[in-house]
């Protein structure tokens, strides 16, 4: 019989969705204050694919994606969705604005896999804790990104997909050295 051993660290990364600029700064200083220094941003990405957060936060809106130096433990997944959640309306109050002004959506990423977490519940999503579940998002190859059937079609985009293997690349110097 095989013994459970500790999952390996991960590399913790985190999508900021906004309208503006000053909004990804207040964003993205307090990501940094809660889980250390970044190692890498993307460009800004139009989050064009869906207008699923325009009523909430308006239109022409942007993605840009973090990842953070310290490699992170796994478990500690739907903790930081919890947390980032939370910070989202933080976030608004303290820039004193109407409606949400953020959508963090927090992940992580291994050699093989980029995991997002999301509170809302489908059929290929893993529960975690808390009403976190897991969506398995893409899966790496050696130079590659390999998608699924139900990867949102913005992770299926060239530029994601070149930043999530910078991310990968980074990930694998870390486990290595």
């Amino acid at each position: 019989m095989a013994e459970p051993k500790p999952f390996p660290q991960v590399k913790l990364i985190c999508g900021i969705i906004s309208s503006e600029e000053r909004f990804f700064e207040k964003a993205m200083e307090h990501l940094v204050r809660l889980y250390g220094p970044l190692d890498l941003s993307s460009p800004f990405f139009p989050f064009n694919f869906t207008d699923y957060y325009e009523k909430q936060m308006g239109n022409k809106l942007t993605r840009q994606f973090l990842s953070f130096a310290k490699l992170a433990s796994p478990e500690a997944l739907s903790g930081i969705k919890i947390r980032t959640n939370a910070l989202e309306e933080e976030i608004r109050e303290e820039m004193k604005q109407k409606r949400r002004v953020v959508n963090l959506d927090p992940g992580y990423l291994t050699a093989s896999a980029l995991i997002m977490a999301t509170a809302k519940d489908f059929a290929h999503r893993v529960p975690l804790q808390d009403g976190i579940y897991a969506h398995l998002e893409l899966l790496f190859g050696k130079n590659e990104v390999k998608t699924l059937n139900w990867t949102y079609p913005d992770f299926k985009t060239e530029g994601y997909q070149k930043f999530f293997l910078d991310v990968r690349r980074i990930y694998i110097f870390q486990v290595h050295k």
